[in-house]
């Protein structure tokens, strides 16, 4: 378990803290002089003093939905809304599209996605040939592994999506050593050679994505024959993180800056809490800077048992978007932060929305450390103020809310 991609993996932490920090100004300066949606997101922002992980976390996260708003706005003269860095043409070979739809730009960099580390840590190596199964149509997806691939020194089918039957033929036909896709449709193409008769014992591993991967899909596909491990990676960002032969939570990619923040804030979570992942990339083409994911997880202590030394995070754990619909008016994460700001004591809080249709009741839940007398009454008037709506607060002890990273809980009975 001494096999890795390059020296980067097993820096001392210390050196790749100051490596990423070192970085993290160019970075802004080349977001504010290249990308003019950043030049006005940052304007304030002096690029030399963002050099520090408390400097990250005070400028603003742009998230996906406000992403997708600028490039709408100025979708006429713009596609990309400012966000990209590069221009059409010899820099910018492809576009692709998720929904939305917003628009991605694919640079010339080698190993532009930065997937290869990925694939080297799911065991594929330089000479070997992998089915990709991830789309090739509009989606960014089956040029993310393929790019990674080619940068590994290894050979591509485009399988693409569906096909089913040509794909299980050009399987058994190639014989590749491993597959890249979606997990579900590497157990229906393999449960599915297995009802033909048709043995596909070349293909021992594979590097999935794009959904959950539970441990009982991971069973049934090793069960089929294949070992499958899995990256988390977006359209927007590329890799952010990979699992490891020791399948103990993903380890973070070396060109990304990740933070775990509170659902509705840019304030960091403490190390284990369940927040939302954002994240700075270092991409020259494509500088998004605290970039929210909308993707909840939460950092795992130690190292992983490889000898990876960066840091690991749980992998998907649900989404940070937790807006409710109460009472006719949405309450969003951001309203409930607005309201805990104002009070000290508050160190967590969590609304849970309940009752029947159409007989919505809220209580927020609060976690303090020596709540003073009337904090509950003044943070129930702080509701009114903030969401229009009534609701009543409860005051616990630290620790008594779940660390799930819900921020809004629509508990309410559908009928």
């Amino acid at each position: 378990m001494t096999d890795f991609y390059d020296a980067l993996e097993t820096r001392d932490p210390a050196e790749r803290e100051r490596d990423l920090l070192a970085a993290l100004p160019r970075q802004i300066l080349q977001a504010q002089t290249a990308a003019p949606a950043f030049a006005t997101i940052l304007a304030d922002v002096e690029p030399a003093e963002v050099s520090s992980r408390a400097a990250l976390a005070a400028l603003p996260v742009t998230r996906k939905s406000e992403l997708l708003a600028l490039q709408k706005e100025r979708r006429a003269s713009d596609a990309f809304g400012g966000f990209a860095a590069v221009a059409r043409g010899a820099r910018m070979p492809r576009i692709f599209a998720s929904p939305g739809p917003i628009y991605e730009p694919e640079g010339t960099a080698r190993d532009y996605w930065r997937t290869a580390r990925a694939l080297f840590a799911a065991g594929f190596r330089a000479g070997e040939l992998i089915h990709n199964s991830f789309s090739y149509h509009m989606t960014p997806a089956g040029s993310i592994m393929e790019t990674g691939a080619h940068a590994l020194g290894c050979t591509v089918f485009a399988g693409g999506t569906g096909q089913t039957e040509q794909q299980i033929d050009a399987i058994a036909d190639l014989r590749p050593d491993g597959y890249a896709g979606t997990p579900s449709f590497l157990k229906i193409l393999l449960e599915k050679a297995a009802e033909r008769g048709t043995p596909l014992r070349s293909m021992t591993k594979a590097l999935v994505s794009g959904e959950a991967f539970p441990p009982s899909l991971y069973d049934a596909i090793a069960a089929l024959g294949v070992q499958g491990t899995q990256c988390y990676a977006t359209a927007d960002l590329g890799l952010i993180a990979y699992e490891t032969a020791a399948r103990e939570g993903l380890v973070l990619d070396e060109g990304v800056i990740v933070e775990i923040v509170r659902p509705g804030t840019g304030q960091p979570v403490p190390e284990g809490e369940v927040g939302e992942i954002v994240v700075t990339t270092l991409n020259p083409d494509y500088p998004l800077i605290r970039f929210g994911t909308g993707d909840l997880s939460a950092v795992l202590p130690g190292r992983c048992p490889t000898g990876r030394t960066n840091t690991r995070i749980k992998g998907w754990m649900g989404r940070a978007d937790q807006t409710a619909k109460v009472r006719g008016m949405f309450v969003h994460p951001s309203q409930v932060a607005e309201i805990t700001r104002r009070f000290s004591e508050v160190r967590k809080a969590r609304l849970v929305v309940e009752g029947e249709t159409g007989q919505d009741r809220m209580t927020l839940r609060l976690e303090c450390e020596n709540a003073p007398p009337g904090l509950a009454e003044r943070v129930a008037e702080a509701i009114r103020e903030v969401t229009k709506l009534r609701g009543d607060v409860t005051v616990g002890t630290i620790g008594s809310l779940p660390n799930d990273g819900k921020v809004i809980e629509d508990a309410r009975s559908y009928k």
